[in-house]
């Protein structure tokens, strides 16, 4: 029987081949995609073991007897809003650990750099970057020490007593190769893979769920015209188990075909998807690979499935075939499929107020509500074209209409199918865009005002010891020489509390300011008249925001006891350029190399790339979505003409005109793609608003007219795809359809 199925499935045709090699092609981009995000998930997983060694000293560790002690210093630089992580390091005596990627340590003086810091450092003066490092590159880290190609890290060689005065220093006798059960104060680098698996999660499901709808209407290609053969089959004695397996085995056939050609199309994508940024930053190619169990289980459950689906789809045929002979008319749906959506939206509306502590928890409580409520679209679209049909019948006597809609009643899964996919994808498209615009827009302040984007804040955080003593009149002729530079200010520290009560509520006594060195940087504020030292609030330092019209308290204290004070930090300010500010922070950097310079980009390039992490994602998501769906309307639109031609030559004969059929094609799936999508995008941005007040305690932000343009473009291209396919009906609705249908 099973020989016979493949001649059946091969023989066919044009058509036949056509069917397949389509079913084919749908599957093997189902599977290049799907194997592809799982290869993410595993380059996470490898990307994040690459950087257990950036843990060492965060926690106690047996010592071992043959080892020298290593001191060991981790801190973080930036280079124009990119990380750089650095890590000083000297050796007490021949046998002191060595970090990965390395064959030795660097000599004091000289350091390793990755090879993506070693080319910046090379375009890049080294009064911008390189000056900040000691002596000259003498080595390169291999990959084994790094994240990504585009990671930015140097190991730096210093002196024991060079490293034993910076914050944070210790001796190790082992470099880091997993996480330590107690973790405060990690570094903290890499990618929390229970996020990441998170989102890639939902990136699988938004990509998954319209490919399966392509490859669903793939297979229904002539179904009615296959219908009818395998109807044909059980009249004259097919049993019904053998009527499954010609059918599962066409099905099977082109899947497995499909199959082993996604992972083709899985190794040609490799190289583009390693460029993706999901985690911020790409991934080396070999990391994106697959396991056994992973290979195995789509290898074998992608034809499975077909095979399963096919059975699903001929279920009529095998229950009365008469039936399917004589094309009765399928119940129609009821209202109890729209209970998904609801338990969907319901899922994600009981946590607000309510949010899981553990990512976990968030995991399971929003994957799995977003997922239902995907679910809960397709499984109530069915019934809303129905309703809508039902109304505009209702309301309309033409004749063009009455035909599109009657039939939209009568067989409203018909019609939903074939926009299926692109309802979808604008569920996804508002959901994200609603998310992450409403993100942007509550988290703006990151950006700065342009003041305090120009600004280097040099020096210890308000809960750390001074910076220095004082302040060199070299180290402030360095910084005033600085091409753009604008003006620097010292800050002393305030140990005695002078003008602490100006602010009982602040959590760190204010920090002293000549007023001299205040009117050099206005962006922070300024004294009231006749002062000459006030108390600024440290915090007033770290705002984002310009303080120009703030004025502040005057300080009890002469401007000479208050300049004999510890220096809390370094203020300078710039005329906004790159160069300028990355020269300042050098000046900076190698005046006091165990503090830290900062920038407004510096601290929002943490969020910043998170949310062009998520907007890349978006990107992905969208661009590989629309042209699916695209595809799926089209190949729906096509597969309906060819199952209804006969019909259409018999109206064709007794007198309706073409453009009437036309105008009756193009209701029919214009009217199901207008009233789905607008559910679609409704509760789309309905269940990122549940999801913002539940995660983030935001409230949605409307969106742009980017998102506008892009919906209309969006709509205007899926009509512009019906109507291409509308010129087949002169072709197909011949009077030799009528007689041969």
């Amino acid at each position: 029987m099973i020989r016979f199925a493949l001649r059946l499935a091969v023989s066919g045709g044009r058509e036949a081949a056509a069917r397949l090699a389509l079913i084919a092609a749908a599957v093997a981009v189902g599977v290049g995609l799907l194997l592809s995000t799982l290869a993410c998930i595993n380059a996470v997983g490898k990307a994040n073991g690459r950087l257990l060694w950036y843990n060492t000293g965060s926690a106690a560790r047996t010592a071992t007897a043959a080892v020298d002690p290593l001191w060991w210093w981790a801190h973080d630089d930036h280079y124009r809003g990119r990380l750089i992580f650095e890590v000083d390091v000297a050796a007490t005596g021949p046998a002191s650990p060595v970090p990965p990627g390395l064959a030795a340590l660097p000599a004091p003086g000289t350091y390793a750099a990755s090879p993506a810091l070693a080319a910046l450092l090379r375009r890049t003066p080294a009064a911008e970057l390189g000056g900040r490092l000691p002596g000259r590159m003498a080595g390169v880290l291999g990959d084994e020490a790094l994240q990504s190609p585009d990671s930015l890290v140097a190991v730096v060689g210093r002196t024991p007593d060079q490293v034993r005065g910076a914050p944070g220093a210790r001796t190790v006798t082992t470099i880091a190769t997993d996480l330590p059960a107690h973790c405060q104060d990690c570094p903290g680098r890499g990618v929390r893979g229970d996020a990441m698996t998170l989102v890639l999660s939902v990136v699988a499901g938004a990509l998954i769920f319209p490919l399966l709808v392509f490859i669903g209407t793939a297979t229904r290609l002539s179904a009615a015209r296959r219908e009818q053969r395998f109807a044909a089959m059980r009249l004259v004695g097919a049993t019904p188990g053998q009527v499954s397996v010609v059918s599962a085995v066409e099905s099977t056939l082109a899947a497995a075909v499909g199959t082993a050609a996604g992972f083709g199309v899985f190794l040609l994508l490799r190289p583009a998807v390693a460029t993706v940024p999901f985690t911020g930053e790409r991934f080396f190619t070999a990391d994106l690979t697959l396991t056994g169990v992973q290979a195995l289980a789509v290898a074998l459950g992608v034809p499975a499935a077909a095979a399963v689906a096919a059975r699903i789809a001929l279920r009529r045929v095998v229950i009365s075939p008469l039936g399917v002979a004589r094309r009765v008319t399928p119940p129609p749906p009821r209202a109890r499929r729209l209970l998904p959506l609801l338990a969907g939206l319901g899922e994600l509306a009981w946590f607000v107020g309510r949010r899981p502590d553990t990512s976990s928890g968030q995991t399971a409580a929003y994957l799995s509500g977003f997922l239902l409520v995907m679910t809960g679209l397709v499984v109530a679209g069915p019934w809303l074209t129905m309703a809508a049909a039902r109304a505009v019948a209702r309301r309309t006597g033409r004749p063009a209409t009455l035909i599109a809609v009657r039939r939209l009643a009568d067989d409203p899964k018909a019609g939903f199918r074939s926009v299926s996919g692109l309802v979808l994808a604008l569920f996804v498209t508002s959901a994200t865009v609603g998310i992450i615009g409403t993100i942007n827009a509550h988290r703006g302040v990151l950006s700065g005002a342009p003041q305090t984007r120009a600004a280097v804040e040099h020096g210890a955080l308000p809960d750390e010891p001074p910076l220095t003593d004082s302040v060199p009149d070299r180290v402030r002729a360095d910084v005033r020489a600085v091409p753009g530079s604008r003006g620097l200010a010292v800050v002393h520290a305030n140990p005695g509390g002078v003008a602490e009560d100006t602010d009982p509520h602040a959590p760190w006594p204010p920090g002293l300011v000549l007023c001299s060195d205040l009117a050099r940087i206005p962006v922070v504020g300024h004294c009231p008249a006749g002062a000459r030292v006030a108390a600024v609030p440290l915090f007033a330092f770290l705002d984002l925001r310009s303080q120009e019209a703030q004025e502040w308290p005057a300080a009890p204290i002469a401007p000479e006891a208050a300049a004999r004070l510890p220096v809390q930090l370094l203020y300078a300010t710039t005329d906004g350029s790159p160069a300028a500010m990355e020269r300042t922070r050098t000046v900076l950097t190698r005046a006091y190399p165990h503090a830290m310079s900062r920038t407004v980009d510096d601290w929002a390039s943490g969020q910043q790339r998170e949310l062009a992490g998520w907007r890349q994602l978006a990107d992905v998501v969208l661009l590989t979505t629309l042209p699916i769906a695209g595809c799926s309307l089209a190949v729906s639109v096509v597969a309906g003409l060819s199952d209804r031609r006969r019909p259409f030559a018999m109206l064709r004969l007794t007198g309706a005109p073409l453009r009437l059929l036309r105008r009756v094609v193009g209701l029919e799936s214009a009217l199901p793609l207008l009233v789905v999508a607008a559910v679609a995008t409704g509760t789309g941005f309905l269940a990122a608003h549940l999801f913002l007040r539940s995660q983030m305690n935001y409230t949605l932000v409307g969106p742009g007219a980017a998102y506008v343009v892009l919906v209309a473009l969006g709509l205007a291209a899926s009509l512009a795809v019906i109507a291409s396919t509308l010129p087949l009906l002169r072709r197909i609705t011949g009077p030799e359809a009528a007689r041969n249908g």
